[in-house]
């Protein structure tokens, strides 16, 4: 959505239904696209351990509980997968959206979403700096440094 945003930017002159539209669709895209891939690859991980499993076992385990949830859990990754790149991009397109709405900012909409898209990123950062017991504000501004080498690039290559 960053580099979606960054384009629109660079690029000037587009009108904000425009922007707006372009970006809902990414979302949109971003969030099939997650729940689609996740669900075919753990769908065929699940099945080949279960199948696995039940060559080690000499047995059918289907319509166990361990069968059951092998059907079940791809499902819920998939859905878990496919909603967090979906309410982000959402959540990044908001001043656009308020915008479109017709409400007034005190900033330009696209400015505002590159804010709240750096934000975020920077969120993810502490995050995962949590996760993997390093210090948060490292982690973040690192998560941070990688977005503005992204939105860099874009703009470097993109400028006419």
């Amino acid at each position: 959505m960053l580099g979606l945003i960054c384009g629109f930017w660079i690029s000037g002159a587009v009108e904000l239904h425009v922007v707006f539209t372009a970006c809902l669709a990414a979302a949109i895209a971003l969030g099939m696209s997650g729940l689609s891939s996740t669900y075919v690859s753990e769908e065929a991980e699940r099945k080949k351990e279960l199948r696995e499993l039940e060559a080690a076992m000499i047995t059918d385990l289907e319509l166990t509980t361990h069968g059951r949830a092998s059907t079940w859990t791809p499902f819920l990754i998939a859905i878990i997968s496919g909603s967090a790149p979906l309410l982000i991009s959402l959540i990044i397109i908001v001043p656009i959206w308020l915008v479109f709405l017709g409400v007034d900012l005190p900033v330009q909409p696209l400015p505002l979403s590159f804010g709240v898209a750096f934000l975020i990123i920077f969120l993810l950062g502490i995050f995962l700096g949590r996760i993997s017991q390093t210090f948060w504000l490292w982690s973040g501004l690192r998560t941070v440094a990688v977005a503005a080498i992204t939105g860099a690039l874009i703009v470097i290559l993109a400028a006419p």
